[in-house]
Formats: C-alpha cells, sequence, structure tokens
C-alpha cells in the first residue's frame, strides 16, 4: 500500500508542479509531504499542517492570484467544516479533517467545495478498492448495517447517533492519498475541463 500511495501522491505533484499555478504547485508538495508521512506512521504532523495553512494564507495575502486573507479564512473554515462531521463519527482522524483545513486555506472558499468533493469520490474509490484486495465486502457490509442501526437506536431515544466502532474493521485508509489525490484532480479538472 504504501509504494502505490507513494506513486500516486508523486504523480499528482508531478502533476501540479507542471500543469498549475505556483501556489497550487506549493500545496501539491505538502499534501506529498503528508501522504508520506500518513503511509509510514498513520499520522500527519500538526508542524506541516500550520506551515502549510500559513503558507496557503500567505499565498491569498500576497500573490497577484490570491483573493487575500479573508478568502483563505473562509476556505479554511469550509474544509473543516466539511470533514469535522466525520471525525465525530470517528470515519476520520483529526489530521486528515485539518490537512482538508490547510487545502482550504489555499484554494479559498469558491474552489475547496471541489476539492472536498473530490475527495470524498477518491475516498470512497480507495475503500472499494481495499475492501475487494482484502476480501472484506461482507465485512464492510455488515460494519455498516450495524452502525447505521445503532445510530438509529440512538436517535430514536433522543441521543447524538454517534456509532460505534465496529468489532471486526475492515482497514484504515490512509486518507491524506484521498485528500492529494482528490484536491489535485480537482484542480487539473477546473484548470483543462472547466477553463
Amino acid at each position: 500500500m504504501l509504494r502505490y500511495g507513494a506513486w500516486l501522491a508523486g504523480a499528482a505533484v508531478a502533476l501540479a508542479s507542471v500543469v498549475l499555478d505556483f501556489p497550487y504547485g506549493v500545496l501539491a508538495v505538502l499534501l506529498l509531504a503528508a501522504v508520506w508521512t500518513d503511509l509510514a506512521s498513520r499520522r500527519i504532523p500538526n508542524q506541516l499542517v500550520y506551515a502549510g495553512v500559513a503558507g496557503g494564507l500567505a499565498c491569498q495575502a500576497v500573490l497577484p492570484s490570491g483573493e487575500g486573507v479573508w478568502v483563505g479564512l473562509q476556505g479554511m473554515g469550509l474544509g473543516l467544516l466539511f470533514f469535522l462531521p466525520l471525525y465525530a463519527l470517528r470515519a476520520m482522524g483529526a489530521g486528515d479533517v485539518k490537512l482538508m483545513a490547510m487545502v482550504g486555506a489555499f484554494l479559498g472558499s469558491q474552489h475547496v467545495v471541489g476539492a472536498v468533493l473530490a475527495t470524498l469520490v477518491a475516498g470512497g474509490v480507495m475503500a472499494v478498492v481495499m475492501t475487494i484486495r482484502h476480501r472484506a465486502f461482507r465485512r464492510l457490509i455488515d460494519n455498516l448495517r450495524l452502525m447505521l442501526t445503532g445510530s438509529m437506536v440512538r436517535m430514536a431515544s433522543g441521543r447524538l447517533p454517534v456509532p460505534e466502532p465496529p468489532a471486526a474493521s475492515v482497514g484504515k485508509l490512509p486518507y491524506a492519498v484521498a485528500i492529494a489525490v482528490g484536491t489535485v484532480g480537482y484542480l487539473a479538472w477546473v484548470r483543462w475541463g472547466a477553463g
């Protein structure tokens, strides 16, 4: 898995450095570093994310292509807002949420929604591939059924629908890979497909 994730992230950086503007190239390098550490240790260092947020806000403030610090802060907030529910449901780690906020600081409020959607698609594809690869599709369906049933029972009793983690996990995804692939794929689509 480490080899494939590193290959995907390397391709993302190469694509970004060739076809995207300077701030997006910097973002791609930061995403590569996040992918590398996520694959190696299943953690995304706070120092990397905080440096990325500062870099994204600086690019928004200083570069001619930037839209201002306020737009960067809005993008950062939207990145947090979209992924915080997944963290609350224990479907995602805190590092992944902060990484998406960093992406939002670079992209601003206009593009972070597209990057989030592309990331969720990339993560879904990764989950299906991993489930098939580990021959755990039946376990995935059983886990989803158990989590949904438990959430509905909690909601019916007036409590928050926070599902219990499944007893037999299908596996953990290094979600920095999905964030990198989704973000760079979205930026390339905006550059080539929508432009």
